[in-house]
């Protein structure tokens, strides 16, 4: 069966120059690190992928997963949305696409571990206070920030109008413990983690720093996760 002809747009864009370093960086790629760790992915081909864990993530290009972790390919399956949220169980049919990849993470391929990983400077939980309005071009974006109003309730009593830039990185952190609250409204996250087989992490990254924080249930705080 012929491909079908690609629109003119998509066309040009594959030609633009913006792009020229991705193409130099797949160069490099295929000749040096793909043939370094040629044996690994084999194995994973052959194998099948068995990851460590789930990784929530922000779709921010500022943080990246596998660097920050210092993961090699097969060890983190990974979702990226906008503000690292997990909308909560709603067994309807609609597309789903954080939740279809959480049921399959815990039930196919059964996960040890979930991290719901936070960072500083986010945009999506800026634009909880800001005065955006909706329109037919951000109607999904508005609807999808609503997951982040417990965390913004909470801040904004902790912190006041002049305090920003506290209240900001405060939400950013407080948000990653509602979103493991949401998390446990799945039925296969909730028998797991009662069953002892799964565990939550509430993670946050610093891009000032680099440094990534784990949440602490005992004494209810963020702790560095490096132990340097």
């Amino acid at each position: 069966m012929p491909m079908r002809r690609l629109p003119t747009q998509l066309r040009r864009s594959l030609l633009d120059n913006r792009l020229k370093s991705f193409e130099e960086g797949h160069s490099t790629f295929q000749s040096v690190k793909f043939k370094k760790s040629q044996e690994r992915f084999q194995h994973l081909i052959e194998e099948g992928q068995d990851p460590k864990a789930l990784f929530i993530g922000c779709s921010d290009s500022r943080v990246m997963p596998a660097m920050i972790t210092g993961s090699k390919p097969g060890d983190l399956f990974i979702v990226r949305n906008i503000g690292n949220f997990v909308a909560p169980f709603n067994p309807d049919s609609d597309f789903h696409a954080t939740a279809s990849a959480i049921e399959y993470a815990t039930s196919v391929l059964e996960i040890s571990d979930i991290i719901v990983c936070g960072h500083s400077h986010c945009g999506a939980i800026e634009a909880l206070y800001k005065n955006i309005q909706p329109s037919t071009e951000n109607i999904h974006t508005m609807k999808w920030l609503e997951l982040g109003n417990e965390a913004k309730k909470v801040a904004m009593l902790a912190y006041t109008d002049e305090q920003k830039e506290q209240r900001l990185r405060y939400t950013e952190k407080i948000s990653t413990i509602y979103q493991i609250d949401n998390l446990l409204t799945y039925p296969a996250v909730k028998r797991r983690v009662d069953e002892g087989t799964l565990f939550l992490h509430a993670w946050y990254y610093d891009m000032e720093s680099g440094e990534i924080e784990y949440y602490d249930d005992e004494t209810y705080s963020f702790k560095p996760l490096s132990q340097k």
